[in-house]
């Protein structure tokens, strides 16, 4: 039924509300069109705030950014170059505007620690949600992540290793189905072996950012996963090159070479600073809360707005006939001449 209202009439927007939890049936439903999925008893805060998401997708609110789900996957170009730093920081840094709900994804299995740059001690974990992915409907996967301070959401990797074989590629598309149908932005922090795991999280990823560092083996690793992703439909156009630790000392490759080594442009740079993350990293505090200001907060601030867009002010009152309701129902409205 969904899929022929949505090819019969598509000028409408579907809103499917059930008493099923099964999430196979859910992703079935947004896959044929659904562009929102709720299950009984529903709550008017719920009802409304779905109204809502499918107003600015449908009408947008004038501020140019990106409507719908963004799945960003960060990946390093070789260990240690500071890909958790970001991953965790950018949530930090998208959550922080109210209009977003983000979900960050530790997916290096084995020795992921993204639970220690936040400070929290999760109850669930991503073995558990991916064993469970089938009886778990919207609010039920929110409270399987741990929610921090800055208002990100948390689903740290397994807490015995052994565990990791445990989630298989097919699960984690499940739950990264799930996750966007959930949040506005799901952040994914992959691991360093480029595993089947993290190919499913790069096939399924709306931006790639790839974190490098401007010395020459990082830059040949560049090189060579660009060659790769090149053979896969599409990857290669979604990778944004971020380069980590700009002036850590006087021996780093100039960004004009380092274009020239890649053949791809730098999409975002971001200073060295290294005592401030450390401190951060220790303490368990995002940068976006201990330290605001700093350059390195910016940076990361700036690449969270240039990847979704800028937010910008709204005005205080909305005419009636721009309002949700009217704009989804046209109150008021008149026909343009």
């Amino acid at each position: 039924l969904v899929e022929k209202l949505s090819t019969q009439a598509p000028q409408c927007a579907v809103l499917v509300i059930s008493s099923s939890k099964d999430s196979n049936l859910i992703l079935q439903a947004l896959r044929a069109g659904a562009k929102e999925f709720l299950t009984q008893p529903v709550r008017i805060e719920d009802l409304l705030a779905a109204l809502g998401r499918i107003s600015e997708r449908r009408f947008g609110k004038g501020d140019g950014r990106p409507r719908g789900s963004q799945v960003i996957t960060v990946a390093g170009a070789i260990g240690g170059v500071g890909t958790t730093s970001i991953a965790v920081n950018l949530g930090c840094a998208l959550a922080r505007d109210q209009r977003n709900s983000v979900a960050l994804v530790d997916l290096d299995l084995c020795l992921g620690d993204a639970d220690v740059f936040l400070d929290t001690i999760p109850d669930y974990t991503l073995v558990d949600v991916a064993q469970n992915v089938m009886r778990l409907d919207f609010s039920l996967l929110k409270r399987s992540l741990t929610k921090h301070s800055s208002g990100l959401y948390l689903l740290p990797r397994p807490v015995r290793i052994e565990d990791a074989r445990l989630i298989s590629p097919e699960d984690l598309q499940r739950v990264i189905g799930l996750l966007k149908a959930t949040f506005t932005h799901v952040v994914l922090d992959l691991s360093k072996a480029y595993t089947p795991i993290d190919m499913v999280a790069l096939e399924m990823a709306t931006h790639i950012v790839l974190v490098t560092q401007l010395d020459l083996p990082c830059l040949r690793n560049v090189v060579r996963l660009m060659m790769s992703f090149g053979e896969m439909e599409n990857l290669a156009d979604r990778v944004k090159i971020v380069i980590n630790r700009v002036g850590l000392d006087g021996g780093q490759i100039s960004l004009k070479k380092a274009e020239e080594t890649m053949g791809k442009p730098i999409f975002w740079q971001v200073p060295n600073d290294y005592r401030t993350m450390s401190e951060v990293r220790n303490n368990g505090v995002p940068l976006i809360e201990q330290y605001p200001r700093a350059a390195v907060t910016q940076a990361i601030v700036g690449l969270a707005e240039a990847l979704c867009g800028e937010p910008k002010d709204e005005a205080a009152e909305t005419s009636a006939k721009n309002s949700l309701f009217g704009r989804l129902f046209k109150i008021g409205s008149k026909p343009s001449k």
